[in-house]
């Protein structure tokens, strides 16, 4: 029994392995030690700052005093999401263990990493205070203008240029790429990182399936009922609250199963994806019109 134990440990650096290469939203993380910052194990806390601004120097009576306001808001994590996966230990000796051993790894890079990124993408687009705009991009030059605008937007708000994280979808991007001139280069280059993102992950709304109502047992997600296509969007690093506060694989196995003979793994994810109140101005999301 803990040969088993200690085999499937050994899994488990290859699963954070899988979730770094496939998350495309992983670049956004938040430092691990501020997960923990909150007092309850679902919550963090967000600290803001708000002080005075300058004010005329006298010689005769110096400075003009100032004030300093330190403040902290709970923010609760707004995922939490979890499956349960029962594998005969037949099933996985006659299958040379790949029933088992391959689920897992699997699980993570086809179901959950998607789901992570469509969520985290939709609750950024929909945050209140961002930049948006709706219209059809149907040439290259579209895209590229559009672009500009999207960090004229950022300009103006006096977001730094550093760290801008540009998604976009393939096709948009192959539009621009194809145009091949300076100007859609420059356009490309003016974002820090440029990722690409399948449109299936890519929504301004999602609906994720509770596993239990009918119609919805396979869980998972789906483009929601008010979703729009997002064509591209433009999110400053510093800009968004993203962490994994707990990330739980189980195995259960069948020595220590109490209801079959069969190996159990279950898988647990924990997070927050939310956007910094007085930081909206670092996502601009262009979707494709009605």
């Amino acid at each position: 029994m803990s040969n088993s134990i200690e085999l499937f440990k050994q899994y488990l650096p290859i699963l954070d392995e899988v979730y770094k290469n496939a998350s495309l939203t992983s670049v956004l993380d938040g430092a691990p030690e501020l997960a923990r910052a909150g007092m309850n194990a679902n919550e963090l806390v967000v600290w803001k700052m708000k002080m005075s601004g300058l004010a005329n120097y006298s010689r005769n009576s110096g400075y003009v005093g100032g004030d300093v306001t330190l403040t902290n808001e709970t923010v609760k994590c707004n995922f939490d999401r979890g499956r349960m996966f029962t594998v005969d230990s037949l099933d996985d000796v006659e299958t040379a263990a790949i029933a088992f051993g391959r689920l897992s790894g699997e699980f993570i890079r086809t179901r959950v990493v998607p789901e992570l990124d469509a969520f985290r993408l939709a609750t950024y687009a929909s945050a209140t205070g961002i930049g948006k705009k709706e219209a059809a991009l149907g040439t290259g030059k579209a895209v590229v203008e559009a672009l500009r605008a999207a960090h004229a937007a950022m300009d103006d708000a006096e977001v730094p240029t550093e760290n801008r994280i540009l998604f976009i979808t393939s096709a948009l991007k192959g539009a621009v790429d194809d145009l091949d001139t300076t100007a859609s280069r420059a356009a490309m280059e003016q974002a820090s990182q440029v990722i690409v993102v399948p449109q299936s992950r890519f929504y301004t709304a999602i609906q994720q399936n509770d596993g239990t109502t009918g119609g919805q047992e396979d869980g998972g997600y789906a483009k929601g009922e008010a979703g729009k296509n997002i064509n591209f969007m433009l999110v400053h690093r510093d800009a968004v609250i993203q962490f994994q506060k707990h990330v739980a694989p189980k195995v259960i196995p069948p020595e220590q199963n109490q209801e079959a003979d069969a190996w159990k793994f279950g898988y647990r994810n924990v997070g927050i994806a939310d956007v910094y109140e007085n930081r909206a101005a670092g996502i601009y999301c262009h979707s494709a019109a009605e």
